[in-house]
């Protein structure tokens, strides 16, 4: 947080406009938009409303399929649950980690045969990188099916120029306090037809009718942003390419030096695109490198250092171990030998030399690859 953010806040508090609606929801809304290079926008509670009111909006409910990526945090499948719908988990591919479309066009060819066609494919951009997003979009458009983006880790995000969530029907993003920016709890939903983003706002108010009465003309919910947080997502906003920057300058560092060591790896960039390295994630063969990624996680932990395991696939979850899963076997893996390394903005070249110096020390043999 900084100047800008609390500055913007006295402003809303002083106005006395405090939830859920005032100036600096509107023009958060509209800095967005602009921002994103999209028709227009909804700021919302979290990007877990977001991608309910999508659901709601698009008309996905009992009877219907959602084919999701199994790599993902659980608040991306979750709201498929919430309309009654049935999740496909599909395997990510090794160059992305996000959703293959090699596996999803065999189901869609094969759907599209049998007449089971799913309502919709949900994409999400992962840990701050762009999935393969012009396959799965032409996929999606030759076979009628709706495309919504989880951006909820990537503002910021490129691909060849374009920013990711705004190719889909519609796009989400987060604004919760582990993002790039925040408004500490807060999502948004965008789209470049404007009527949805409308609808979203209305469901978003409890389908409140405009008027003296408190009518209510569909079921509605209470998913609006309010404007003391609008006005900490405005300031924030400011800053959002420097803090794209400072991410990406976290990644290179780790990649620069940890990468000379046997048995490390990181996820490296298609050469159009843009991604925000919300979260540094390397790559661990224990059998080369010489310890686990939970051997190494529990040694930062202890030197007060916080590291997090991979996203546990959603097959390997209790509650979706039912789901049909197609293939499985990366994503598992990703799970298995990844660990997130401090990502933050503010991290300093000091703190980030201490978090390597202690994975250097598990190298076996300790010697570099080169």
């Amino acid at each position: 947080m900084g100047a800008a953010e609390r500055e913007l806040l006295l402003e809303a508090f002083d106005s006395n406009w405090i939830a859920p609606l005032g100036e600096h929801v509107d023009a958060f809304e509209v800095e967005c938009s602009q921002y994103l290079g999209a028709k227009d926008a909804a700021a919302l509670s979290s990007g877990t409303a977001a991608i309910h009111l999508a659901f709601v909006m698009l008309g996905i409910g009992q009877g219907d399929r959602v084919y999701a990526p199994s790599f993902t945090f659980t608040a991306s499948v979750n709201p498929i649950l919430y309309v009654g719908a049935t999740p496909v988990l599909i395997d990510s591919e090794a160059e992305t980690w996000g959703m293959d479309p090699e596996l999803l066009a065999e189901e869609l060819e094969k759907d599209a045969r049998e007449g089971t066609l799913p309502k919709a494919v949900l994409v999400v951009h992962i840990y701050g990188q762009a999935s393969k997003l012009e396959e799965i979009s032409l996929l999606c458009a030759k076979y009628g099916v709706i495309l919504i983006e989880d951006a909820a880790e990537a503002l910021g995000t490129t691909q060849r120029g374009k920013h990711v969530g705004t190719t889909g029907h519609i796009g989400l993003f987060s604004f919760n306090g582990n993002k790039i920016i925040t408004t500490s709890g807060g999502g948004l939903l965008v789209s470049d037809d404007a009527s949805l983003v409308a609808k979203a706002r209305h469901l978003a108010s409890q389908a409140r009718v405009p008027g003296p009465r408190y009518e209510h003309d569909a079921l509605g919910y209470n998913y609006r942003l309010s404007n003391l947080l609008a006005a900490v997502g405005r300031g924030q906003l400011l800053k959002i390419e420097d803090r794209v920057a400072a991410r990406r300058a976290n990644f290179e560092d780790y990649r620069g030096r940890l990468s000379q060591v046997q048995g490390l790896s990181f996820l490296d960039e298609p050469e159009e695109d843009r991604g925000t390295r919300w979260l540094s994630v390397m790559l661990i063969d224990p059998d080369s490198f010489g310890a686990t990624p939970n051997q190494v996680q529990v040694e930062l932990e202890a030197r007060d250092i916080e590291s997090r395991p991979l996203w546990m696939p959603m097959h390997m979850q209790p509650i979706y171990r039912n789901a049909r899963m197609v293939g499985g076997r990366v994503c598992e893996e990703l799970f298995r030998t990844g660990l997130c390394l401090p990502s933050g903005s503010s991290l300093k070249e000091t703190d980030r030399s201490r978090v390597m110096e202690v994975v250097e020390s598990f190298a076996s043999p300790k010697i570099r690859s080169n």
